[in-house]
């Protein structure tokens, strides 16, 4: 393994232990602020206001603002209102069932949609098939992911 691939998968087990740590984290400021839609909007504020200073450091002569007009509503509003669920669903279940669970179900459900994704060639990726290592790896991540869960 070269000293790039290593490094980009260090990157990926950190970033990976910060979702994590971002489940009780929040859980913790929602039990303490009253409500798990108020800790979900802080997390957000934070995250935004992170966000926009590192645009405004690094991709502000990159960035192509104009391009907003063109991108269907899914696009715009998506990836923003499907990531308000998962991090309000992580910290309503933390407290509930665990961190270890809440990730290895997540990956799970992960695994299973990107199957689909790809199966179906959804927005505009390559079409990749079912095989039975693919079909037989996800389903070994989800009996893995249960027995966190139950056992």
């Amino acid at each position: 393994m070269s000293l790039q691939s290593f490094s980009l998968t260090l990157i990926a087990l950190l970033a990976g232990g910060f979702i994590a740590l971002q489940a009780p984290i929040n859980a913790e400021v929602a039990t303490r602020l009253g409500h798990p839609l108020t800790a979900a909007t802080m997390s957000f504020c934070v995250g935004t206001v992170a966000l926009l200073v590192l645009t405004v450091l690094f991709a502000r002569h990159h960035t192509h603002l104009e391009a907003l007009k063109t991108l269907p509503l899914y696009m715009l509003l998506g990836g923003g209102l499907l990531g308000a669920v998962y991090v309000t669903v992580n910290l309503v279940l933390a407290p509930r069932i665990g961190v270890a669970a809440i990730m290895a179900l997540g990956i799970a459900g992960q695994l299973f949609a990107a199957l689909l994704i790809d199966r179906l060639g959804l927005f505009d990726l390559m079409e990749r098939g079912l095989s039975f290592g693919r079909v037989s790896g996800a389903l070994l991540v989800l009996v893995g992911a249960l027995m966190v869960r139950l056992l």
